[in-house]
């Protein structure tokens, strides 16, 4: 028995004489941020998603959950681009958390990897909901992903150093998978190259560009402008001159306009998760895409 007293006694000083390994507490802006952040920090990072799949990422509102949430964080992952300009800032500045402040190590934009698409000439409120750094939905192009994967897998390595080999090292594993998987993505999806869409906003631009889509029209007159019936009867009578073979919006769009054109028109409306949770099928990056291409294909057979 004194024995035992003695092991338990010796195993209770090596465990307090013992580090514990402290997590890297991750708020992520969106979920696909958020799903890259798990696979780059695997088990030794915390993440905390502030948005959900149906939420419109434009109109997000600062609840104190979020703020809480963020007094916390030692890295917040968002997208820029103003994406989050409505409610990331009050966020920021009512957490108090030096950390994640603009320009600080703790606070990371996807769009400091990427080159955007679609820069306006000029900024006009005439134009609708336009960014004037370009269109941030640049997630949905895989290559952007790879991108993002490297750049924050190098902020989080400077973040946390003694875990730094171990997030590098995901990272690499990550990246070959992402790339075997953008080889089949690619070869499935030359099928819809050429495909005539109308689309509901244009958080689909860089998925429609990376598959050779062809934009037929949209629902929403101006971005983030709702559509009136004088602009969707126009839609419709533009869809019975030219082929259409699908009318697609993002899983958080209001459903109502791209029920009433397919009710009228006959062309299937499809749903896309666009990010992760979208649907049920999108559990996470990879079959974000999986799943993006399987409802595209489906009504192009």
């Amino acid at each position: 028995m004194g024995k035992l007293i003695a092991g338990w006694l010796f195993l209770g000083i090596f465990l307090a004489a013992t580090p514990v390994r402290a997590a890297l507490n991750v708020f992520a802006c969106t979920p696909e941020w958020g799903a890259l952040a798990q696979e780059l920090g695997g088990e030794r990072v915390r993440i905390y998603t502030a948005t959900t799949a149906l939420q419109d990422p434009h109109r997000i509102e600062a609840r104190p959950s979020l703020i809480a949430r963020a007094r916390s964080a030692d890295l917040m992952v968002c997208t820029g681009a103003e994406l989050e300009a409505g409610w990331l800032p009050l966020v920021q500045q009512q957490s108090g958390n030096a950390r994640i402040q603009a320009g600080q190590p703790g606070y990371f934009e996807a769009v400091s990897a990427v080159s955007l698409i679609e820069k306006p000439d000029s900024l006009d409120r005439a134009q609708g909901d336009v960014h004037a750094a370009g269109n941030p939905h640049l997630h949905l192009a895989p290559r952007n992903v790879a991108l993002v994967a490297s750049a924050l897998a190098e902020r989080m390595a400077s973040l946390d150093e003694r875990d730094g080999p171990y997030f590098r090292e995901r990272a690499a594993a990550f990246l070959e998978r992402w790339r075997q998987a953008t080889a089949r993505w690619e070869s499935d999806g030359a099928k819809l190259k050429g495909m005539a869409v109308v689309v509901h906003h244009r958080d689909l631009a860089y998925l429609v560009a990376w598959l050779g889509l062809k934009e037929a029209g949209a629902l929403e007159p101006k971005p983030g402008l709702p559509p009136s019936t004088a602009h969707l009867a126009q839609l419709l009578a533009s869809t019975q001159r030219q082929p259409v073979e699908a009318i697609v919006r993002s899983a958080y769009s209001d459903p109502r306009p791209s029920a009433w054109l397919a009710e009228r028109s006959g062309i299937p409306a499809v749903v896309l998760p666009y990010t992760v949770g979208g649907t049920p099928a999108a559990g996470d990056l990879f079959k974000l895409f999986d799943d993006t291409l399987a409802r595209l294909l489906e009504v192009n057979r």
